[in-house]
């Protein structure tokens, strides 16, 4: 019996070690979501350049499509923004913005002075879309198959390396699926 009393508690130290040490093993950026292979939660919103209109997950069904999460007060998505336009300029995928927990005004003048990537982008003023669609922080991308089905999220900046060997390459996949 005395025994157990020390085994007891060095079994669960050693348990509690081994999970620790793996954590350590894995990639901060590559948090799984649980979206991943569910549809995209629904959603509709006013558009930032006519607030009149709307953008809705609707618009986004029946086409491969990725959505990119950004504000202008995040550095990272300064820092992604070139990497977003390469990504729009290959035309492999429509690319939309979600303008999170911004002021019009300022989403306005970033893109105007950055440059426009999105085909459309939807205002979510008050951040309640991206907590539907389980957003960490910005930046962060969702591709989405011709179905509305999430098959990839990127957490934080996209680099030119995650465009070339990730996104790039799922995407191409995800439309050759779709055309066979």
């Amino acid at each position: 019996m005395m025994r157990l009393r020390y085994l007891l508690p060095l079994g669960i130290f050693l348990a509690l070690a081994v999970l620790f040490v793996i954590g350590l093993q894995r990639d901060p950026r590559q948090i799984p979501s649980p979206l991943i292979g569910k549809p995209m939660p629904e959603f509709q919103l006013p558009t930032l350049s006519a607030p009149g209109e709307n953008l809705s997950d609707s618009d986004l069904n029946g086409q491969v499509s990725v959505l990119n999460v950004f504000a202008s007060w995040c550095v990272g998505c300064r820092e992604e923004h070139h990497v977003v336009k390469a990504l729009a300029a290959t035309g492999v995928a429509p690319v939309y913005g979600l303008n999170y927990k911004d002021k019009r005004v300022d989403a306005m003048q970033w893109l105007g002075r950055l440059g426009n990537p999105y085909k459309t982008v939807a205002v979510d003023a008050q951040g309640q879309v991206g907590i539907d669609w389980g957003v960490y922080g910005v930046p962060e991308t969702f591709i989405m198959d011709r179905h509305g089905v999430i098959r990839y999220k990127q957490i934080g900046p996209m680099s030119e390396k995650a465009l070339h060997d990730k996104i790039l390459p799922l995407l191409r996949k995800l439309k050759q699926e779709g055309e066979s």
